[in-house]
């Protein structure tokens, strides 16, 4: 599986990504990408790659002009010399852009996004919105740039570091703000963030809305085998190198998955209520339940209760863990969970269809037919599930 994992220690800005994917690509199609920027029909429109140098790492910054003037590297700086762009004039650009359908699919998608965050903050529906900022040519630019090459690049699973936003104040069309801006934070909603300990704007509108649209998973870098590494630079200097780094690989055939383990001792529950707070969670989601005898204070028994789930759904878990017992708090613990890969086919026989569940990975290769179905079999035919089996693996061979 190819993965791109991009990493926004210091932000994210449209420009940054373009310049970090572009890095990705070998020479050929870095020539294709330039030509075809610079004929999409965006007038006054001219963009260049150039080698930057931020705190001694060479990387490239993607030199978006209009009429030979380059836009300040935050979106959120006041413009003099474009106007309010509404969804209908983005997407008749777009439309209009000569790219792939998917790339003119993704880039209002992308837009749309923060349409929705704007429409929220000024109270007005997404199509009375008029982008200041964002909706400027070189924007939009920006957009359809790194749509373009995520298309080029084709990985099957993007992952998105947590997001630094930056803090403070910035200044944009509609005053003086709180960072991140309230567009900006709105489409960051759901996405793992941190202020850092850079003041100012790190993360744009079009940069939030392009790593929220493309992320399949929010985290650390996975487990893979890197074969190239981008690094798109800002324009700014801070004590930090400016720029967004983006990975491309393989994931690694042994995969390690990161989950979530809660655990609280409970002493005041009957063994009905802790069985059915169990059933409950396994049915919403968590991976795993169990329960361990154990000795709390004042020599009273107790018992351990363990929940692991995934990273996304610990809140959620959390929340019924509170609601289902007597807990008063957990333990969190992160763990790698190493699996194998697992499949199911359905085999047809005399009796009936039944699943079987498969799993490969580490020289091991195992298959286990579904208990329920040989269950279901058993009752049916008159025969004992051992006869089931032995019929339906004998069958298998």
């Amino acid at each position: 599986m190819k993965i791109l994992y991009i990493e926004c220690s210091m932000g994210v800005a449209g420009d940054m990504l373009m310049g970090a994917l572009y890095e990705l690509l070998n020479d050929e199609d870095r020539k294709k990408f330039t030509d075809k920027m610079n004929s999409l029909g965006i007038e006054g429109l001219h963009v260049e790659a150039v080698p930057s140098v931020k705190c001694g790492i060479n990387g490239t910054h993607m030199n978006v002009t209009i009429d030979g003037h380059e836009e300040l590297e935050s979106h959120h700086a006041e413009h003099h010399h474009h106007h309010g762009a509404s969804m209908h004039d983005i997407r008749h650009v777009i439309d209009a852009a000569g790219i792939s359908e998917n790339v003119k699919k993704n880039a209002v998608e992308v837009y749309e996004c923060i349409a929705q965050a704007e429409s929220r903050v000024h109270g007005k529906s997404a199509d009375e919105i008029h982008f200041h900022e964002v909706g400027s040519k070189d924007a939009m630019a920006d957009v359809i740039g790194c749509c373009m090459l995520i298309d080029i690049i084709g990985a099957d699973r993007i992952v998105v570091s947590p997001v630094t936003t930056g803090f403070g104040n910035v200044r944009c069309a509609h005053g003086i703000l709180p960072v991140p801006a309230p567009a900006t934070a709105l489409i960051l909603n759901d996405v793992p963030l941190r202020a850092g300990s850079i003041e100012g704007e790190l993360c744009t509108p079009t940069g939030a809305a392009l790593v929220k649209h493309y992320a399949d998973e929010f985290g650390n870098m996975p487990q893979m085998t890197v074969s190239r590494i981008g690094y798109g630079m800002g324009t700014k200097d801070f004590a930090a190198a400016n720029c967004v780094r983006v990975f491309v690989g393989i994931q690694a055939t042994r995969t390690a998955k990161t989950i979530v383990q809660l655990c609280c001792n409970i002493d005041d529950m009957t063994a009905e209520e802790l069985g059915y707070a169990a059933e409950l969670l396994m049915d919403e989601g968590a991976l795993d339940v169990y329960t361990t005898a154990i000795g709390m204070k004042k020599s009273r028994p107790g018992t351990l209760l363990t929940v692991m789930c995934r990273e996304e759904d610990r809140e959620r878990i959390a929340g019924l863990i509170f609601r289902n017992t007597t807990t008063l708090g957990m333990r969190v613990y992160h763990c790698e969970r190493m699996i194998l890969e697992r499949s199911e086919k359905t085999l047809h026989t005399e009796f009936g269809d039944v699943r079987c569940k498969e799993a490969s990975g580490y020289g091991v290769v195992r298959s286990k037919l579904e208990y329920d179905d040989v269950r279901r079999l058993a009752k049916s035919s008159g025969r004992s599930i051992r006869e089931i089996r032995d019929i339906i693996e004998n069958m298998e061979d």
